[in-house]
């Protein structure tokens, strides 16, 4: 084994053994179980919209539709369908990702400021249903008179999620299975492509590879990501409502992914602990928190073009 990967095993141990213990070190440091759960379903909405920003190098300001869908499909089936929690996740998170699929498919020939717009223009259609559909979403106010169920289990009913740090370890699980099967796309064959596609295209297709088929399944699979981050953060808040799908959401997960690193894989994770962290903190300080983060991102932008993650990692090699 060389040193490239006991330093990429220790870092990755490292992460793990933080995030496994998390509700114990945040509290005395200030901090407090929810707000980790938050980082873990943020960092996951961040990683989803990495996966097609930094992979596969197409930029969607649209991604937010998808979180809020996932977020109301576990809202709805929870609150109508049946009081199940697995139930709400799978529902809310194939409602973001069929609907990425659909979407895609009508988009993929799309490059650059065309492409980031038409995702704009859909996910504000999306907004707009949810904010004027009020029997059903609950309009401006959301949708409530829902909560996380007991995981039943069919002969054992077991009611741990009602306490936070069960909860936030439930989430952990949720976001390990996910960051997996990430992961092992990213692997792939499939994954490698992604990349290629990214570099190159137009060397892409003269390779033979069909790039529009590449790029919808890495957005249709982006979507599906989004759609379990946001039924996650549904169950955190026992909440969803029209905000989830504004535009201004999918800026903030796009800040997270360049923030922390955009072309790392563990990247984005670091830049939603920032933004959530310093979010929290601030906005206890002033309303005006977003300038704060605002100066954040461009003096990362401009001092850092690699992300915080970059920065830490280039600080280590020195």
């Amino acid at each position: 084994m060389t040193a490239a990967q006991v330093r990429r095993l220790a870092v990755l141990a490292a992460i793990w053994i933080a995030l496994l213990l998390a509700p114990y070190w945040m509290v005395p440091l200030g901090g407090y179980t929810a707000l980790a759960t938050r980082v873990l379903v943020l960092g996951l909405a961040a990683m989803s919209v990495n996966f097609l920003l930094g992979f596969t190098g197409v930029l969607s300001f649209g991604h937010a539709a998808y979180f809020g869908l996932g977020a109301y499909g576990a809202g709805l089936t929870l609150k109508y369908l049946a009081p199940s929690t697995p139930l709400s996740l799978l529902l809310g998170m194939l409602l973001g990702g069929v609907a990425g699929a659909i979407l895609g498919a009508l988009i993929v020939r799309r490059r650059g400021v065309y492409f980031a717009m038409v995702t704009i223009a859909f996910g504000q259609v999306f907004y707009y249903i949810a904010f004027q559909w009020s029997s059903l979403t609950g309009g401006d106010d959301g949708l409530r008179g829902f909560s996380r169920q007991p995981l039943d289990f069919g002969f054992l009913r077991v009611d741990i999620l009602a306490n936070a740090n069960n909860f936030y370890y439930f989430v952990l699980v949720c976001f390990a299975l996910a960051v997996g099967v990430m992961g092992f796309i990213l692997r792939s064959p499939f994954g490698r492509t992604m990349i290629a596609i990214r570099e190159n295209e137009r060397r892409a297709r003269f390779l033979g590879i069909p790039v529009e088929l590449h790029i919808w399944i890495a957005f249709t699979l982006s979507c599906f990501f989004m759609g379990l981050a946001g039924a996650l953060y549904a169950l955190v808040n026992n909440f969803a409502d029209p905000r989830g799908l504004h535009y201004s959401q999918s800026g903030d997960f796009v800040m997270m992914a360049v923030m922390g690193g955009m072309r790392s894989f563990w990247g984005p994770l670091l830049g939603a602990s920032v933004f959530v962290i310093l979010q929290d903190y601030l906005s206890s300080v002033t309303i005006n928190w977003m300038s704060f983060v605002g100066m954040l991102f461009v003096l990362v932008v401009l001092f850092f073009p690699r992300g915080l993650l970059g920065f830490v990692r280039g600080r280590g090699r020195a």
